[in-house]
């Protein structure tokens, strides 16, 4: 079989600088690389026209993100977080040790927590909760013991 491994996930932003801050400020995410992308070849592989594009890449523990910010031909849809069972990537999935200790962190950098998603499993020891990031992308902590 041919060789393979994850390069990256994309999430499209509104506001790369807010969004920056976000992923970094939040999750600890650090920035490793940046790229601006105008026109041909990106037009053709993105299938959009007059691309103007800031990537900014971030990783944390061994796990790659890509900040993806239009300038042109801006970005689509009005932020609002996907059904669970729309077709497609639904969700970025984080193992926490503190659920608690992260939810006051996630409003006062423009994302919002999703109060109604919690769970709380005391025979497990596991707690999650869905929030979602300055965009609308839905984020899961997840605080389980083991790994």
């Amino acid at each position: 079989m041919p060789q393979l491994r994850v390069s990256h996930i994309g999430i499209c932003v509104s506001d790369a600088e807010r969004s920056l801050c976000f992923y970094r400020d939040v999750f600890g995410f650090r920035p490793v690389d940046e790229i601006t992308v105008r026109g041909e070849p990106g037009d053709t592989l993105l299938r959009l026209k007059e691309v103007d594009l800031r990537a900014i890449y971030l990783e944390r523990d061994g796990v790659r993100i890509e900040l993806l910010f239009y300038a042109s031909p801006g970005h689509a849809g009005d932020g609002a977080p996907r059904a669970m069972n729309a077709l497609g990537l639904t969700h970025l999935s984080l193992r926490v040790d503190d659920v608690d200790a992260f939810l006051p962190r996630i409003e006062p950098a423009g994302g919002r927590v999703l109060a109604e998603t919690r769970i709380d499993i005391p025979e497990v020891r596991t707690r999650a909760i869905f929030v979602a990031d300055p965009d609308g992308t839905l984020i899961e902590l997840v605080q389980q013991p083991g790994d």
